[in-house]
This record gives C-alpha cells, structure tokens and sequence, in this order.
C-alpha cells in the first residue's frame, strides 16, 4: 500500500473515530436544541444565533474567513460565507447547507420525542433538522477538518456557503448570489440535501424537479345560500372546480394540459433510470404502480417525470357543513416538474386550457410560494464520474447516479446563477419524516456519510483538476 492511500486510510479512520466515539452525535446535538425555524418569525433570532455560535467557530478552527450578510430581500435571514483559500491558482469546490428548520410542532411527536431534543432509539436519531439539513452539512463540514488533520492541507481551495431560508423558498439566495457572484465563484458544487435512493445505497444526483404553486379559484357570489330555498338553481363553485380539476389532471394522475407535460424521455434518461431501484425504507408508504403518467415505470415518474398535485381543495365549512350552497370554491394545486418545463407559463397554460374545456370562470393565479427551477447535470460529466470513483474507492462498489432529485432544492443559483456543475451527495433516505413530526436520520447513513465524504474531499485534493472537469 502506497503512502498516499495509507494516508486516505488514516483520513477515514479519523471520520470513523469521530463518529464511533459520539463526538459527531454530541456535536449534532447541541444543535438541534438550537429552534432555528424560518417558518416562525418570532424565532428567526435563532438563525442567525446558529451561523454565529455554531458554525463560525467550527469554520474559524479549520482555518476559514467567515462573515454573516443580510439577506437582500427578508429580515432576520441571513447567510454565512465562509473561505479558505489555500491558493488562488488551485481550482475551487463550494459546498453549501441550510441552517433553518420546518416549525417544530411540538406536541405532535410520539411520546417520549422533542424536535429541540436529540433522542436515540437504535439505529435512528430523532429531532427537527436532523434529516433536513443539519446532521447533512455537519457531515460535509466535519469530514474536511478529517482530511487537514491527516494531510495538513486540503488540496484545493474551499468556499462555504450557509442559508437560512431554504424552508420557506430560499428568499434572497438568487439575489444574493448575484450580487456576490465573484466571492461566490468556484469551479464545482459539492453539497447534500435530501434522500439517498435506497437508505443503504449511496447516491449521487445532478439537480432536483422543479416546483411551482398555484391556485384554481372560483368566485361565484358573497356567502352561501340555503340549499333547501336555492338548491339547482344556483350553481356548485365546489362541483363546478371539482369538474375543472379533472381536466386537468385524470384520475389516475395524468396530465391533461399539454404544457404541462415534458418532452419524452431519451433513450439515454430511460437508460439512466433503468438502472435504478426506489426504496423509501421501512414505515414508508406503498408505491401505488398504475398511477401517474402511463407506460412509465414508478422511478420514470418519480425522477424524469412532472407530477400535478391537488395540495387542499376548500369549500364550504369542511369541519361543519351546514345545508347551504357555498360562494366560492379554491384548490391550491403544485406541479413538479423536470428539465424543459418553463414555470412562467404554468399559469397561462392552465388559464388557456381550462377555457378551452368550458371553464372560462375559473381564475388560475400564482401561489405565494417561491417557484424554484429544474435543473439535470449530464451523468457523463467529468466531476460527476470523478465522485463516482471516489465513493467506489471508499465503499468497494459504486453508488446509484440519479438524474435528479424528485423534489427539489435551490440548485438553479449555482448551476444557473453561478454557472457551475452540481453534485450531490445526500445523507438521509425517503422515510425521514423531514417537514412532519418524529423526524430523524438513520446512524449508519451518517457514519458512511463521514467516510465517502472524507473520502471524497481527500480525493478531489489529490486530482483536483481532475475533480472539476479539467483535463
């Protein structure tokens, strides 16, 4: 064995020690109990208290230049950047972490589990951020103090960047990365968020589905009317959306409005997908096989696919009817949707396509939710076979490439914005419960975590031309 490789070995060794001998669970606890929520104003306070207090510190100590920016669009929001700069000529890797957290909905956990309280119970760790992001971006951060520790250097140069809003639509981060476009520059994003394909199979993706909220409102008169007096002479706004939606969306889940729909798959995607299996992992819901768009397998529609969703549908009084016929009648529909798909038309296409269907009534408008791009990075590109060959060193096998990632993250400000290639690296699995009560990470995803980003931090510093595409 070479003295290079006994190094990397030594590298992993450091991760693994680190997590074997709690540290890692000890670290990720005091953070946890830190309510850092961007769903809650009162406690936004906290952010900024977690990029300050936690972050900070650990950053300074492996040798970055950290500073805190206001967020150009919100209040209390902020950001970290952090850099190490260890020559300019050396390529660049940014890696990025959200520090925010979904409301905690405290008293709707199962007995004996507080999301401000980090709760083992075998292999999985329980608490709000585990999954989504904290125990992810502790990971990555932790592993390069495991390379300098063994190296004495990283090899290439690093800048971190920390968001506090990615809950609520990542307000400010594509202004921000705009304006910090130059202290932002690299050559490579290497981040983690969101669920590996099978809780024991590392994964790697290349960007996420888009998302984009709207609402089908009908607005018929002012409060509703006795339906004994009034009842078929004056129309449902509740049968007449009901109607609307259905043709929009089939009862099987199929898309009806052509705009919505993407291109076919190619060959090459079909061939992508077809190597992979999804697992949610157990206590996760059955797939249900024939729905969504047919002659698709179920990881076609998940992953190369765009899904329409009815998120609530309201009329009347649901939680105590009384015999009227209601006013109006509104659903709040979502679609997710891959590469090809223009969001700015998502609203004029459904406006166009209801009236041609005999529903001029309906009124199509945009959601307050802060729509979010596709993006897909060839699974052919350079640093994506570079990341594959290193988690196939650490491991001894190769992990699953996925195309994208079925939901979706702010991966548009930095392929897009920033203009750089994107892999991912995610350290949870489906069945999480991120965004609900009993939210949790699973031990032995977090200690293979450590290990393949070790690894892969400590690869990219010894070929790092190799590692950002450069010949």
């Amino acid at each position: 064995m070479d003295v290079v490789t006994q190094d990397r070995s030594a590298a992993l060794a450091a991760a693994e020690a680190y997590f074997d001998d709690g540290r890692f669970q000890a670290v990720l606890a005091r953070r946890i109990a830190v309510p850092s929520t961007s769903q809650e104003v009162d406690k936004r306070p906290h952010l900024a208290r977690y990029l300050s207090e936690e972050m900070t510190p650990e950053l300074e100590r492996l040798g970055f230049r950290c500073s805190l920016h206001d967020n150009p669009v919100v209040e209390a929001v902020p950001f970290l950047v952090a850099e190490r700069i260890e020559d300019p000529d050396l390529p660049t890797v940014l890696t990025y972490g959200h520090a925010d957290v979904v409301r905690g909905q405290e008293g709707r956990w199962r007995q004996g589990l507080d999301p401000w309280t980090l709760t083992t119970e075998g292999e999985r760790w329980y608490g709000r951020g585990t999954a989504d992001n904290k125990a992810q971006h502790c990971i990555n951060i932790a592993a390069l103090g495991f390379v300098l520790s063994t190296r004495g250097r990283l090899g290439f140069n690093v800048k971190v960047l920390l968001e506090t809003g990615e809950e609520v639509g990542s307000p400010g981060l594509r202004e921000f990365c705009r304006a910090e476009r130059e202290r932002l520059a690299a050559d490579l994003l290497v981040a983690s968020d969101g669920p590996r394909l099978k809780p024991e199979a590392a994964t790697l993706y290349m960007g996420s589905r888009g998302v984009f909220n709207f609402r089908v409102r009908l607005n018929y008169r002012e409060g509703a009317h006795h339906s004994g007096n009034w009842g078929g002479v004056l129309a449902n706004p509740g049968v007449r959306l009901a109607h609307a939606l259905a043709a929009v969306v089939g009862p099987r889940g199929e898309i009806k409005v052509p705009e919505l729909r993407p291109a076919p798959l190619s060959n090459k995607l079909r061939s992508d997908l077809g190597k992979l299996a999804f697992d949610g992992g157990e206590n996760a819901p059955e797939i249900d096989e024939t729905w969504g768009e047919p002659g698709l397998t179920p990881v076609e529609r998940l992953y190369g696919w765009n899904a329409l969703e009815v998120l609530a549908f309201g009329t009347g009084d649901p939680a105590a009817p009384v015999n009227a016929i209601p006013g109006e009648a509104v659903a709040t529909c979502q679609l997710r949707f891959v590469v090809g798909t223009d969001w700015r038309d998502i609203v004029p296409s459904v406006q166009r396509h209801l009236a041609a269907e005999g529903f001029e009534d309906c009124i199509v408008e945009p959601a307050e939710a802060t729509p979010m791009p596709a993006t897909r990075l060839d699974s052919d590109h350079a640093s994506v076979a570079f990341a594959a060959a290193s988690l196939n060193q650490t491991l001894g096998h190769p992990p699953m490439l996925l195309p994208n990632l079925g939901g979706t993250i702010p991966n548009d400000a930095f392929s897009d914005i920033l203009g750089m290639p994107t892999v991912w690296v995610p350290h949870s699995y489906a069945g999480c419960q991120q965004h609900a009560p009993d939210e949790h990470v699973l031990a032995p995803v977090c200690r293979e975590g450590l290990r393949i980003m070790t690894g892969l931090w400590w690869d990219i510093g010894e070929n790092p031309g190799a590692a950002v595409g450069r010949s």
